[in-house]
């Protein structure tokens, strides 16, 4: 769903992380989206030349670098999350109000158990 905007799943993910956490480091981000720091410091590189993040050193400690979405990120994203509700909607459409609240209530369960520190879980 969002290969027709130029991202991979991964790079969804680090966006959608972005967004919920403003000025992550490399090993937060990494952490936070199920890859290496390795990993991510590759894709970090492919979504700045695209425009879509900016990095700067974080003021408290210099060697650190700080990933932020840039608008055109944030635009992309958008676009991006139009797809993704479409296309958990038609998952979910044969949930009832209560099932899907535990469903997803057990995903954030998940989530949490994999210490990718998503908020309220």
């Amino acid at each position: 769903m969002v290969a027709p905007h130029g991202l991979t799943a991964t790079q969804y993910t680090a966006l959608s992380v972005l967004r919920m956490g403003k000025g992550l480091s490399n090993a937060q981000l990494a952490r936070r989206s199920y890859v290496t720091p390795q990993s991510m410091i590759e894709m970090l590189g492919t979504l700045e030349a695209k425009g879509l993040v900016q990095r700067s050193p974080s003021p408290d400690h210099g060697r650190i670098l700080r990933t932020e979405l840039t608008p055109k990120g944030r635009r992309l994203l958008a676009r991006c999350d139009d797809s993704i509700d479409r296309l958990e909607a038609e998952m979910t459409r044969e949930l009832s109000h209560d099932e899907l609240e535990a469903f997803e209530k057990t995903l954030r369960s998940c989530v949490h158990m994999l210490g990718a520190g998503l908020p309220g879980g």
